[in-house]
Formats: structure tokens, sequence, C-alpha cells
């Protein structure tokens, strides 16, 4: 009986002297084989966008040689706009572009950091020439909304709102606790700029979520920028989390008076947009709002990756896609809703009476 081998362990001594068989995947492209309405789904862009973005970092993405039948660079894009588009799981990805997960595990953060580098050029504070464009912006925007939007004096005026909001994270490793937000969940909070038509213009990517609104800002080199005077006779708004700065507007804590209650409503109006790009950028690439699985390093690339592609969808005004197949749209918006990050008020009040008098010399004349 004991000389008597079973088929298992003849089986077991061919892997031995042979190794596993190699397994062949079929490649889908997708790029050619769908119509435009199914690629668009899946993959968050139009396909004349997407020829427009391969353009750009292709050289980033080709292989010295094709041995092995290397994955072309459309592929390798289309595979990290898959995942964008996912709840997370590689796996599905990995069928759905027919190839092995590992495969997968290594062209996204390959293909992610080939789309940041384009950030210089996609998400980037106006120039002193283009802003009084982008404050008109803001004006006609709200103003076609039925809102009011103050011009606040003749020398100042309202540009970019500032806001930060956290990105679920999966690998805290040994400093997990350090990305354990007030909420009780681990995250990356990343401070963000909008303009009034959506777009990014300045991106923090970089802190654990325990870390406070306030801290990325003081720390950024955004404000470094306006304690420079780099965009004389701008203000940007914030919410309470953040002090009070001659360049920067926070809302009244406990409005009383018809001049307080006028200048929040129009302080909340106005700066409404950044809480839309929130949405926004999180419906079209589902992954930012249902977690990042993979290293730190590669996660901070996907939000700035993302982001780019945002910003890419909105200078060609590409409609918001409908949502994945494999996406429930009431989860989705649910984990949209739980990674706004609730204001904590800042009691720094050392710039208040800039607001005082911004609140006496204007908003007192309107009512």
């Amino acid at each position: 009986m004991d000389n008597i081998m079973l088929n298992d362990d003849f089986d077991f001594l061919d892997v031995i002297e042979f190794g596993y068989p190699r397994q062949i995947y079929i490649r889908s492209e997708p790029f050619h084989d769908m119509d435009n309405l199914s690629f668009f789904r899946r993959f968050r862009l139009t396909k004349p966008t997407v020829l427009n973005l391969l353009a750009e970092i292709e050289d980033d993405l080709e292989f010295n040689n094709d041995l092995n039948n290397s994955i072309s660079p459309m592929n390798q894009l289309l595979t990290c706009l898959r995942y964008y588009a996912s709840a997370g799981h590689l796996i599905s990805v990995a069928d759905a572009m027919g190839m092995h997960v590992s495969t997968t595990s290594r062209i996204i953060p390959r293909v992610s950091n080939a789309l940041c580098r384009l950030a210089r050029n996609y998400i980037k504070m106006p120039a002193q020439a283009e802003m009084i464009h982008v404050q008109h912006q803001f004006q006609d925007g709200i103003i076609s909304q039925g809102y009011w939007m103050p011009r606040w004096n003749s020398h100042q005026n309202t540009i970019p709102s500032n806001s930060c909001t956290f990105f679920f994270f999966i690998e805290g490793g040994e400093d997990a606790e350090v990305f354990r937000n007030r909420k009780g969940y681990f995250s990356i909070n990343t401070q963000a700029v909008c303009s009034s038509n959506l777009k990014i213009l300045d991106l923090v990517a970089r802190w654990p979520g325990s870390t406070h609104d306030a801290t990325i800002f003081m720390n950024s080199r955004l404000r470094a920028r306006f304690e420079n005077n780099e965009f004389p006779n701008c203000l940007l708004l914030g919410d309470s989390g953040y002090p009070v700065k001659t360049y920067l507007l926070t809302p009244l804590g406990n409005p009383t008076t018809r001049v307080e209650q006028l200048y929040n409503e129009s302080h909340i109006r106005t700066r409404n947009c950044i809480e839309r790009v929130f949405g926004v950028w999180k419906r079209r690439f589902p992954v930012l709002a249902y977690g990042l699985r993979l290293k730190l390093q590669t996660a901070l690339q996907i939000i700035v990756a993302a982001a780019v592609l945002h910003n890419i969808a909105r200078e060609n005004n590409e409609p918001e896609p409908p949502p994945p197949e494999n996406i429930n749209v009431a989860e989705l918006n649910y984990l949209i809703e739980v990674g706004q990050i609730p204001d904590i008020p800042n009691n720094n009040f050392e710039n208040a009476g800039f607001r005082d008098v911004l609140l006496n010399d204007y908003f007192s004349n309107l009512v």
C-alpha cells in the first residue's frame, strides 16, 4: 500500500521538475471593442480625452523592449482608469482587463506616477493676468444660480474656496494611529483650493487624517505665497476651522445681526463650490470614496493623479459619467458624505478686525 502513488503525487513531482504551467491571459482591448457610452461609464473619460492624455504620458509608459508581450501604454492607462472607477479591488480590475492581479498592482503606481508629473501643468493657481478672469467667473457663476455674490470693495475680490476632505486609507502600518481621524477611521487629510468652474487650483495631499485643517494650511506653500503678496487684491474663503487672515475669510460663529447674517450667507453660497468639487471628484473616481488599499506612497500618487484627471475632464467640458455598474449609488453618496470633515472652530482671532471692517464698511450698507 505504501508503494502506491496517487495521481496527485505524480502531479506534484511534475511541478518540482518542470514548474507550474505558465498561465496565458487573453488581454482585452476595451478602447477598440467598447462603444463610446460603455467606455465612458467604465473608464470615466471619453475616448478623445483618453487619446490626448495618452499622448502626454506615453513615453513614460513605454517599455524598452517587447519581451514577454509587454502591455501597451494604452492598456496600462486604461487599467489604471478602471481601478480609479472601482471600489478598490485589484482582482476585479485584473479580471476585467485580462491580466494577473500582480501585473495590475504594478501598473497602477506606474501610471499614477506618470499622471502626477502632469500636475504642474493642470493644478496651478492662476497667474496675475488670469486672476481677474477667475474672480469674474466666481461672480457670474453665483449670479447665474440666483445667488448674491458681493464685490466686497473696489480693491479686493474673492477667488478660490479652500477646504479639506478625508480619503479612506487602509494600510497604516506601524504609524496607523496617526492616520485615524476624528471620525474614527483611517484616512489621508487632503487640502484643495478650487475655482468657480470646479477646477482644482491647489492641492496638498500628504497629511495623515489626524492633522487639523489649519495645520495643513499654515504649513502649505499656498499660505507662504499669500503671505508674500503673490495674489494682491484677492481673498480665500475657508470654513471656521481656519484662522482669519487678511487674505483668508471665515464665517462668523454665531451671527446675530442682519449684517452678520448677510455676510455668512454670502460666504456660504460662494464657498459652496469646494464641497461640490469633492462630490464631483469622488463620483467620477469612486476609489477615492471607497478607500485606497495600497501603500502610502501609491495612495498619495492616486489622489494627485485623480485631481489631474478631474481638471482635464473640466477643461474638456466632459459630463459627469454615470455610476459604474458594480457601484451602489446610495453607498457611494454615503461614503462621500462620511468623507466630509466637520468644522472645529479656530480660536485664532488675530486678524478678526479685518473681517469686522469688511462688515462695517460694506455689508452694513446693504441692510
